[in-house]
């Protein structure tokens, strides 16, 4: 099931290439690693109009997929058969598609390389900066996709022995969802308390300085670091989904954040969160 979840991520992000660029042929593949090596085999196409390229196995070094694999850069050719800077293994299906002008692209989530894009015209001519970054892009959207499923894989795993991260942190969200509806201000205090210790015990050696979250941005962040979207954040925290938007949105600026998931891993980092 979530090779088939991976393979729709990936099928998206090469159509919304495709629309954003121009480009008549699209395709690309996520790594696999083994005996052979680190290989990405080439799984969906768009554009294609022969099935030269459908299972191909790039290895990394081997063409210009390989070489973007290996560099972990984008690479481009304007004409691929007659390149000097790559090596032909792949000269043969690629010329049986008629593709001259190429760029790839590598999918890098925690500075590993998980998957190459291509993009590809029938003609020899220079890959334009607009079709460079619609390709970059889309690799980004592939990344984000494949880390928030290795999050979810993470927090869906048998726990170790003993209390994990992962328990104390769902502890935690439950306590900031808890603390506003307590009416006793004492006992608010208290737990408010508790959840100071938690970020304080899960601070990072060196936590990011100027990082100064409300109580509701922190307690947005914690419910979206559980997994919740903002409707569910919304009525967990007695707050209209807009507001929990704001709120979030708020503390994505203040954590220099470009997503939900960079604004918790941001946050963890920050010692804001646990």
């Amino acid at each position: 099931m979530p090779e088939m979840v991976e393979a729709v991520e990936l099928r998206t992000a090469l159509l919304r290439l495709r629309r954003a660029s121009g480009l008549p042929v699209v395709f690309g593949g996520l790594l696999q690693e083994g005996a052979a090596g680190r290989t990405v085999r080439i799984a969906e196409l768009s554009g294609a109009v022969t099935p030269a390229l459908r299972g191909l196995a790039i290895s990394a070094g081997s063409g210009l997929g390989g070489k973007c694999l290996a560099l972990s850069r984008p690479c481009a050719v304007t004409d691929y058969q007659a390149s000097r800077h790559i090596t032909h293994e792949y000269d043969v299906p690629v010329s049986a598609e008629g593709l001259r002008s190429v760029v790839a692209v590598p999918v890098v989530v925690r500075r590993k390389v998980r998957g190459v894009l291509y993009g590809a015209l029938r003609e020899s001519l220079p890959i334009g900066e607009r079709v460079f970054d619609a390709a970059v892009a889309a690799a980004r959207d592939v990344e984000q996709a494949l880390a928030v499923r290795d999050e979810v894989r993470q927090l869906l795993a048998p726990p170790a022995p003993g209390p994990s991260w992962e328990e104390v942190r769902a502890a935690y969200g439950e306590l900031r969802e808890l603390a506003p509806k307590v009416m006793d201000p004492e006992l608010r205090a208290r737990l408010l308390a508790v959840c100071g210790r938690l970020e304080t015990a899960a601070a990072a050696p060196s936590p990011v300085p100027g990082v100064a979250l409300t109580p509701r941005e922190t307690d947005v962040l914690a419910a979206v670091a559980s997994g919740a979207t903002n409707a569910t954040a919304a009525e967990r925290l007695g707050l209209r989904p807009e507001t929990v938007k704001g709120y979030l949105r708020s503390a994505m600026r203040k954590l220099g954040a470009h997503t939900r998931l960079e604004a918790v891993v941001a946050a963890r980092r920050a010692g804001v969160l646990p």
